[in-house]
């Protein structure tokens, strides 16, 4: 199935409903993803399906001070006739290339539900590794694991 890559627009908020129907993806308001959206555009892309549907999105964010900087997956979702094509791969390495060609960041990480094994083992494959888990990250209720990738910048990655 052929996708494309493209920047998220504003009117891409309404219709990746479908992208987000699984038990694994959580789901926020609409401002969270605006506020991503304006904040950090360069950080949110859509697969966009030859027929125009979302196959799958990612939203990001840089934080940091003064020089240390690191990317941040906030979201990123994959509809399920799209999932084991690469459309996942290529949006973490969207964030990832940005992170690191745009913002000069040292490390992308994001968080996942332990319980999650296969986004685990996905996130792996790509090169993260757990950096720490932190208890009760998900409403208090679970535990997540904080998962790190080293970027070029980051002289001392393994």
């Amino acid at each position: 199935m052929a996708t494309s890559l493209r920047p998220m627009l504003v009117d891409d908020l309404l219709h990746f409903n479908a992208v987000n129907l699984d038990t694994w993806t959580e789901t926020f308001d609409m401002s969270f993803y605006f506020n991503y959206l304006t904040r950090w555009p360069e950080c949110c892309a859509v697969a966009e399906a030859a027929d125009g549907s979302i196959a799958g999105y990612i939203i990001g964010k840089v934080e940091g001070a003064n020089e240390d900087w690191h990317g941040y997956v906030s979201a990123i979702s994959v509809a399920p006739e799209f999932r084991r094509t690469g459309v996942a791969n290529r949006l973490m390495e969207y964030l990832e290339e940005v992170s690191q060609r745009v913002h000069d960041c040292y490390f992308v990480d994001l968080f996942v539900r332990p319980t999650n094994t296969s986004a685990v083992a996905f996130y792996e494959s790509l090169g993260y590794v757990v950096y720490r888990t932190v208890t009760g990250y998900y409403s208090g209720e679970e535990d997540a694991h904080d998962m790190r990738k080293p970027l070029e910048r980051d002289k001392q990655r393994a």
